[in-house]
């Protein structure tokens, strides 16, 4: 090896002439080569609880839905439109007004799942029957960025692992060909970015892996036509074998260089794999029409959700859908009742789809925002704004599947300013997801900046009125 490419650390080591010295050398080398030769750490890894859903699928509605508006109707709210607030808290300054809601409420299902009437498909009884619909949590910031990373990794201040880098980690996937974690987006990312799915402090075998919203899913996911497999794998092996050799003379164990060894071979296996889960030709009329890609209004959303779906089928283990645009400070009525209308149909067809070919029962699906909406908005250029501002002191979200008791849990006060029943923070929240997994969060440790973390920071309690 060139004498200018040494390490200090490899430099210290070849300082040492005594028998221990190169005993504790050979040491470190045998465990460098042991890691390098290892199963791959996505391999499936069992549960250390039993676990009621073995797959999850997360639509984050980024912006926060109004729960006064969605699935927590407040009739004291509605007669008190336009009255004088006098609530505190909130970002909202100056003179506050009520704003009722302007959809009428529904109640849906055997467990009289309360839903706007902007939701047409949803409130189908097959597909109600499975919802839960969990009004107690309280999230922390105010800010969207802040609060986005807070519920998809348990810290506001970014840079932590995602749920679903967590539960990758700690669970592994069923499918060596297809990442273990998998996140789809629209054309504009959700605040914070990339942030929202990174591997954080944990190795990068387990950061979320972004399907493009447009043209190939994957960047580079055909193979050139001036190569075949065979080239393709022969060159691999040859970097393999020169990554490895670096790693030998190392000394000790870089995961940086181990975890881009995996990558390369996972992208080469993704190539085979991929592009058969990403054809979606291969559903009937039938499948398209129930998730919506017939229509203009919900292709996009329904195509990802089909695509969820495949996806868990195939043993992915998590997946997450991220849809904008619910930041509704005004023009409530028209921005909700445009959301509402993306995403109803796919995620009833998610459901009903998944229910039918029996995947619902061990598939946690979750829909959420990041905080809920206050009851009330100020006036803007003295005009009166019918929307809502940011409150993270109530919210709502809805689950099936995987473990949780269909029905109505939690409550929110008579205005929905703050929850009163249920309560408890989003780290409870990730707790009880983790345990539905089959997964400890005390247990569920990494060693990092001179401690062992988790997800929750410092531990949390089950929500155990959410699970069945």
């Amino acid at each position: 090896m060139n004498p200018h490419q040494l390490t200090r650390r490899q430099a210290l080591y070849g300082l040492g002439a005594t028998l221990g010295s190169v005993a504790f050398s050979s040491l470190i080398n045998s465990k460098a080569e042991a890691a390098t030769s290892q199963e791959s750490p996505l391999a499936p890894k069992k549960p250390m609880l039993h676990a009621k859903a073995k797959n999850v699928i997360m639509l984050f509605m980024e912006g926060g839905p109004g729960h006064m508006d969605t699935f927590d109707p407040k009739p004291e709210l509605t007669k008190r439109h336009k009255q004088v607030s006098k609530l505190t808290g909130g970002l909202e300054k100056g003179f506050k007004f009520f704003v009722g809601s302007p959809f009428k409420f529904q109640q849906a299902g055997d467990n009289g799942i309360w839903m706007c009437d902007q939701w047409k498909h949803l409130a189908d009884p097959y597909v109600a029957n499975e919802l839960c619909n969990y009004r107690g949590c309280q999230a922390e910031s105010l800010n969207h960025p802040e609060a986005l990373y807070h519920m998809n990794t348990g810290s506001r201040l970014g840079g932590d692992p995602a749920l679903g880098a967590w539960a990758t980690y700690g669970l592994g996937t069923e499918n060596q060909n297809l990442p273990g974690y998998v996140v789809m987006t629209e054309l504009a990312l959700p605040q914070g970015g990339p942030g929202n799915w990174s591997n954080g402090f944990l190795p990068p075998y387990y950061q979320g892996t972004r399907l493009r919203p447009e043209g190939s899913p994957i960047l580079d996911l055909a193979t050139p036509s001036f190569k075949t497999r065979e080239h393709q794998r022969r060159a691999l092996d040859e970097l393999a074998a020169l990554n490895s050799s670096y790693q030998h003379s190392l000394g000790v164990e870089d995961k940086r260089l181990l975890a881009r060894m995996e990558s390369y071979e996972l992208a080469f296996r993704m190539q085979a794999e991929v592009p058969d889960v990403i054809d979606l030709q291969q559903e009937t009329e039938a499948t398209h029409e129930m998730y919506g890609l017939d229509q203009p209004d919900t292709q996009s959303f329904g195509r990802q959700c089909l695509m969820a779906r495949r996806l868990v089928e195939k043993g992915v283990r998590f997946v997450q859908i991220f849809s904008g645009g619910w930041d509704s400070h005004d023009y409530l009525e028209r921005g909700h009742t445009s959301r509402i209308k993306s995403v109803d149909k796919p995620i009833a067809g998610l459901i009903r789809d998944l229910k039918q070919r029996g995947l619902l029962e061990d598939t946690l699906v979750i829909w959420t925002g990041e905080f809920g909406r206050t009851p009330d908005n100020n006036k803007r250029g003295g005009v009166y704004s019918l929307g809502r501002g940011h409150n993270n002191q109530a919210m709502t979200m809805m689950m099936a599947g995987g473990g949780v008791r269909p029905g109505i849990v939690g409550a929110t006060d008579e205005l929905g300013r703050s929850a009163v029943e249920t309560v408890h923070p989003i780290r409870d929240l990730h707790v009880t997801l983790l345990h539905l997994l089959g997964l400890d969060d005390n247990k569920l440790t990494y060693f990092n900046g001179g401690r062992f973390k988790q997800l929750s920071q410092f531990g949390g309690e089950i929500i155990s009125d959410l699970i069945a």
